[in-house]
C-alpha cells in the first residue's frame, strides 16, 4: 500500500490566494550570488551532488523551461536563513522536530499526520498500546529499503528511538524508558510513564540505518524516505532528488531545489523569476508580480502574552506581577483585544483570530472564544475596584493598572503586535509600557513581566509546556500559573490510551464549564492572532492541498512537495 493509499479519507483545508500589486525591487548581491551558481563549499555532502563548481539551482535553470513550466518535473522554493539545519539532517539533532516540526522528507516516519491532525500511518502498519500505557507495540512495513539498499527493520526504529532518548537535545524523549525490537518487524517502546500522544512523537522522529550511523550522519543521510540528499551547499542551498526505490508512490516533484536567503533576497529572486515558491511577509502582500500570485497558508503560527497569574514574589527571579494577578482585570484584556483589527492593521489582512495555543487542533475548546466587548471589559474592571486616575489610567487600592509588555528585539511583527494591543488597552484604561528585549533575558524576565510569544505545534503538549505546573517549582514554566483541576485533565489525558478520547480530556483542561484556562477560567495567557505563512507561487505550480502549519514559516510547507505538480 502506497504512503497515500495508507491515509484515511480527508477534507479540504483552505488556502487563500490573491493577487496584490508590486512596486519594484532590485535584484541584492546575495541573489545574484546564489542563482549564478558558485562553488560547494565546505561541509557538503561529498559525492552526493553535481560536479564541483555547479550548483542545482543554476543546472535547473539552464536545462527546464523555467518560465512556463512545460514538462518541468522539479521545483525551486526559498526559505528564510535559519530554515537551514545546523547539524544538517540527523533526526537527533533537530531535523524534522524541535520547534518547527515537519515531515523529514528524507527518513520515513512510523506515523504521519492528516490534514485534520489526527494519527495515520507511514512505516506502521498496527500499533496498540497496554492498558496501563507503558507499553506500546508497532508493526512495521517488511518491504521498506534504506537508500543504500539494506532493509529497514525494526532494529533500526529501536535504535532510532533509543538514539533520540539518548541524545536529543531538541525533543523531549524522557518518557521513553527503552525501544526493543522483538522481530523483524515488530517494535515495542517500553514508556518511563503514560504518554498517550505518544504518536505525534512518532510522526516527528525519521528513522536512521543503524549500520549506517555516524558522527557525520547529518552531512551524509541515508534514509528511505521519499527524498535523497544531492547536494548541501551550506549557507545556500540544499538539493534534494527522488529515491528512486521509495515504497509509497513515486514523487511527482523530481527534483526540490532549497535556497536559504533573507527576506529581500526572497523578494528579489522571485522579481527575477528564478525561484518557483519564496516565502514572504504581509509587508509585501499589497505588491504584484506578473506570473506569480500570492499563496496563504492558514496556521496555528499564533502570537500571544502571558499575564503572570500570581502576586509578585522576591528573589532572584522576580516572580509575579500585583496588577495581571487580579483576575478580573486578565479577564478585561481578553475582551478589550480587537483582533480583526490587529489583523488589518499589523498583517496586512493575512491571519486569523487567536483564542488558545491550538485553534483548528482536534483537540482545541471552542469554548475558549471570545467577542471583542470593550464596554463589558471596562464593566468588569470598574466591578472589581479599578477606577480611573487623573492621567486615565486606572488605579485600585494605590495600585496602577500599568505593565511593561515585552517583545523580542528584532521582531517586527512582535513589535508592532505589542504596540497595537498598548493602544487597544489605553482605551479602557490600562497603561502597557513596551520595551524590546533580547532572549538572553526575556524568559527570566517573563516570569513577572508580560512578553510576546509565539507559539503554536502540531501535538496537545504545547497546552502542557505552557499551563502546567513545573515539577518543584509548583509553577508552570513560562509564566507563574497554576490549577490543580487544569492539571488533572491534562495528566489523565497523557494517561489515556484511546487517542480520541484524550482528545476530549486536553479540551476539559481548557474549560470543563466551571474552571480552566479560558475566559471565563484564569485566563493566564492572551492570545491574538494566527499568523498565515505567505508565499509567492509561480502561476502554474499546483501546491498540494496544505495542512495547518505549526509555528515557523519554513519547511512545513513542503512536507507534501512529492505531490506538488506543474500545470
Amino acid at each position: 500500500m502506497s504512503r497515500k493509499e495508507n491515509r484515511l479519507p480527508i477534507r479540504k483545508q483552505t488556502a487563500w490566494i490573491s493577487a496584490r500589486g508590486w512596486k519594484g525591487a532590485a535584484l541584492t548581491a546575495t541573489a545574484a550570488l546564489l542563482l549564478s551558481g558558485c562553488g560547494q563549499s565546505a561541509g557538503a555532502g561529498a559525492g552526493t551532488g553535481p560536479e564541483a563548481g555547479q550548483t542545482g539551482a543554476s543546472e535547473t535553470w539552464e536545462t527546464k523551461d523555467a518560465a512556463s513550466g512545460a514538462s518541468r518535473q522539479d521545483v525551486i522554493v526559498v526559505m528564510g536563513p535559519t530554515s537551514e539545519p545546523e547539524a544538517g539532517f540527523d533526526p537527533a539533532y533537530g531535523w524534522g522536530a524541535g520547534e518547527h516540526v515537519h515531515e523529514p522528507l528524507i527518513q520515513s516516519t512510523l506515523t504521519v499526520t492528516t490534514p485534520e491532525l489526527t494519527i495515520d500511518y507511514d512505516l506502521a502498519t498496527d500499533m496498540n498500546v497496554s492498558e496501563d500505557g507503558l507499553t506500546w507495540t508497532v508493526d512495521i512495513r517488511n518491504d521498506v529499503k534504506f537508500t543504500d539498499g539494506e532493509p529497514l527493520t525494526a532494529a533500526d526504529v529501536a535504535f532510532t528511538y533509543n538514539t533520540l532518548r539518548d541524545t536529543s537535545s531538541v525533543n523531549d524523549f524522557t518518557m521513553l524508558e527503552e525501544a526493543e525490537a522483538v522481530d523483524e518487524d515488530t517494535v515495542v517502546f517500553h514508556m518511563e510513564r503514560p504518554y498517550g500522544i505518544w504518536p505525534y512523537t512518532m510522526a516527528a522522529a525519521g528513522i536512521i540505518p543503524e549500520h549506517a550511523y555516524g558522527p557525520d550522519y547529518g552531512s551524509n543521510p541515508i534514509g528511505s524516505g521519499r527524498y535523497m540528499l544531492k547536494q548541501w551547499d551550506r549557507g545556500q542551498q540544499v538539493i534534494l532528488e527522488a529515491n528512486p526505490d521509495y515504497y509509497g508512490e513515486a514523487p511527482k516533484m523530481k527534483q526540490v531545489t532549497i535556497l536559504f536567503m533573507e527576506e529581500d533576497a526572497a523578494f528579489a529572486a522571485v522579481l527575477s523569476g528564478q525561484a518557483d515558491l519564496a516565502y514572504t511577509a504581509a509587508a509585501y502582500s499589497d505588491q504584484e508580480i506578473g506570473g506569480y500570485h500570492l499563496l496563504a497558508c492558514r496556521t496555528v503560527d499564533n502570537r500571544g502574552f502571558n499575564l503572570p497569574a500570581v502576586p509578585a514574589q522576591a528573589g532572584a527571579v522576580p516572580v509575579g506581577n500585583d496588577v495581571t494577578a487580579d483576575l478580573s482585570l486578565r479577564r478585561a484584556i481578553n475582551l478589550a483585544i480587537d483582533r480583526e483589527g490587529m489583523i488589518d492593521h499589523v498583517l496586512n489582512g493575512y491571519g486569523s483570530p487567536a483564542y488558545s495555543v491550538c485553534d483548528g487542533m482536534p483537540w482545541y475548546n471552542e469554548e475558549a472564544q471570545v467577542g471583542y466587548d470593550p464596554a463589558k471589559a471596562v464593566q468588569l474592571l470598574e466591578e472589581a475596584g479599578w477606577m480611573p486616575g487623573a492621567d486615565g489610567i486606572r488605579e485600585k487600592d494605590g495600585l496602577r493598572a500599568s505593565f511593561h509588555l515585552m517583545y523580542p528585539a528584532g521582531d517586527s511583527v512582535r513589535q508592532a503586535l505589542a504596540a497595537e494591543t498598548a493602544n487597544q488597552l489605553r482605551e479602557i484604561g490600562i497603561e502597557a509600557v513596551i520595551e524590546g528585549v533580547g532572549w538572553d533575558t526575556a524568559y527570566d524576565r517573563a516570569q513577572s513581566e508580560p512578553l510576546m510569544w509565539g507559539w503554536g505545534a502540531h501535538t496537545p503538549m504545547e497546552l502542557y509546556n505552557i499551563y502546567h505546573t513545573a515539577p518543584g517549582s509548583g509553577l508552570a514554566g513560562y509564566s507563574p500559573y497554576a490549577n490543580p483541576a487544569v492539571d488533572a485533565y491534562m495528566d489523565q489525558a497523557l494517561a489515556e490510551s484511546d487517542l480520541e478520547a484524550s482528545y476530549e480530556l486536553w479540551k476539559l483542561a481548557q474549560w470543563d464549564g466551571e474552571t480552566g484556562v479560558t475566559q471565563d477560567g484564569d485566563i493566564p495567557w492572551i492570545w491574538l492572532v494566527n499568523i498565515d505563512h505567505l508565499y509567492w507561487s509561480r502561476d502554474g505550480l499546483a501546491v498540494a492541498e496544505q495542512k495547518i502549519h505549526p509555528h515557523g514559516h519554513g519547511w512545513s510547507i513542503v512536507n507534501n512537495v512529492d505531490q506538488w505538480s506543474w500545470e
